[in-house]
């Protein structure tokens, strides 16, 4: 009977995450999307970010809010990720690689602008993602909580495991920096 009832309640557990996580998929998402700077790389961080969710839903507190909770192991895994990737090599362009007997010259990509990187440039949304780019992961993900998805400034505080004096001041800090940065796109 045990057994049944040990299954009952994994089955109850099963749907009550598959519930949250379609609740707040879209905007998990969105909020990796503008941590990471790429779909794909946004996509692998959410699906990681559920995956760990998944095993570890039997010690989530229900009184706590599940997002806050999913972000703050979406930040903890953006920032295993970040100290994952590899060193920037840097190398001149006009260098040859050896490669075999002989030796190859690197050929650079047309950077110049199709149709559809001109309408995208026309909008300031590729602008902003490059300025949050530039931000200080702590100052962006809280400017991305805080002003994108509408968190109180208790839920960033809980989300990222820091005062909420801390937040303000990465608020601040992050915004102040996001408006040096964008300056010229706005005049």
């Amino acid at each position: 009977m045990s057994e049944a009832l040990s299954a009952a309640y994994k089955e109850e557990d099963r749907r009550t995450f598959d519930e949250l996580v379609h609740r707040c998929h879209r905007q998990a998402y969105n909020v990796a999307y503008r941590m990471t700077g790429n779909a794909a790389d946004a996509e692998d961080l959410v699906q990681d970010t559920f995956l760990k969710a998944y095993r570890f839903f039997g010690s989530y507190r229900r009184d706590m809010p599940f997002e806050n909770w999913v972000y703050r192991i979406m930040s903890n895994m953006f920032v295993d990720w970040l100290r994952r990737r590899p060193k920037v090599h840097i190398r001149s362009l006009d260098e040859p690689i050896r490669q075999g007997e002989g030796e190859v010259t690197l050929d650079l990509p047309d950077k110049s602008a199709g149709p559809e990187d001109m309408a995208l440039s026309q909008e300031l949304d590729s602008e902003m993602q490059a300025a949050l780019g530039t931000l200080p992961r702590d100052f962006r993900m809280a400017v991305i909580l805080s002003d994108i998805e509408g968190l109180s400034y208790e839920e960033i505080s809980e989300a990222m495991g820091c005062s909420i004096g801390t937040v303000r001041s990465r608020l601040h800090r992050g915004r102040r920096l996001l408006r040096e940065k964008l300056r010229p796109y706005l005049e």
